[in-house]
Formats: structure tokens, sequence, C-alpha cells
């Protein structure tokens, strides 16, 4: 095994969707930890210590965009990539997601290849 590429916490409600994006990651050298929703994301968190979260926007009891904004609220998780994924890919989705200081959107369905990209360019970057 070589050097793990880095740290994601990946967060979706569907088990699916979770399972996929994590052997996606898995097999290409990421460490991965899962979250079941956004509550979930931001009790461990500050445990897990990921150097990229992938976020789904429709989640039950903490949505993807009030997720990221606690993120960025606070001080010890503020500098974690945030890659939302949603199956609503309107402008003024991206503006929010923007306004709110998030770093990269992917629209479901999404290509594995392309998810796997966006997390590899967010973690060299959040290591180097």
């Amino acid at each position: 095994m070589g050097d793990v590429l880095g740290k994601v916490l990946v967060v979706d409600d569907d088990e699916v969707i979770r399972q996929l994006i994590a052997v996606n990651l898995n097999l290409e050298g990421f460490e991965v930890v899962t979250a079941t929703d956004g509550q979930d994301c931001l009790e461990r968190v500050l445990d897990v210590m990921p150097d990229v979260i992938t976020l789904d926007v429709m989640m039950p009891f903490l949505d993807g965009w009030t997720t990221a904004q606690r993120l960025r609220a606070e001080e010890a998780t503020s500098h974690i990539k945030v890659v939302l994924i949603t199956a609503r890919a309107q402008d003024d989705d991206k503006v929010r997601g923007r306004g709110i200081g998030v770093d990269a959107y992917l629209t479901k369905p999404f290509d594995p290849a392309e998810l796997i990209q966006v997390v590899r360019d967010l973690a060299a970057g959040s290591q180097g």
C-alpha cells in the first residue's frame, strides 16, 4: 500500500450512494469514513478530521447547506474542503454554495471518475 491520498468523510443518507462513493474513493487510495446525515457528520468531524467532506444536499435532520454552513462557522472545521453532491443543479444553488464557501459541486448522477478527480484535487490542495 502506498501513501494514503487523504481522508474523506462521505455524508449521504442513501446507503447505496454512500457505499458507491466510499468504494470508489477507497480503491483510489483514500481513507474513507462515512456518516448518514449532516448531524452525524458534525458529531464525527472532529474525531475524523478529514481533508475533504462529500456532502449530499438533500438529507433528513440536517441538510447539506446547513451542515456546510456549520462546518465553515467553526474554526476547527472551517479549512476542510467541502464537495456538495446534489440532484439539483440550478445556478442559484451553485451561487448559494459559493456563498457558504463550498469548494466544489457535483450533480447526481455523477461520474465516479469526476468525483475522484475533484476529491483528489481538493485533498492535494488541503495538504499543500
